[in-house]
């Protein structure tokens, strides 16, 4: 289920981003990219619509991920 950011205290929004940054420790390639440009990176895309936050029923747990990602009806494939 897609959880709408724009409903979220812009607290809990940072710290779910900074939490789902933390958690993919993703590679910036040569140049190393501080938390907060990695959490504004993420910020951005989900301001764009290219990456949605996602609550798996079946997990319990909330994600960050490709809009593209999701099946048919807005689900995570999992």
């Amino acid at each position: 289920m897609i959880i709408p950011w724009q409903q979220l205290d812009p607290e809990t929004l940072d710290n779910i981003i900074e939490s789902f940054v933390l958690r993919e420790g993703t590679d910036y390639g040569e140049q190393e990219r501080s938390l907060a440009q990695k959490v504004e990176d993420i910020r951005s895309q989900l301001q764009s619509g290219d990456v949605v936050l996602v609550w798996s029923e079946l997990h319990e747990t909330l994600n960050i991920m490709p809009r593209g990602q999701l099946n048919a009806g807005g689900h995570a494939p999992y």
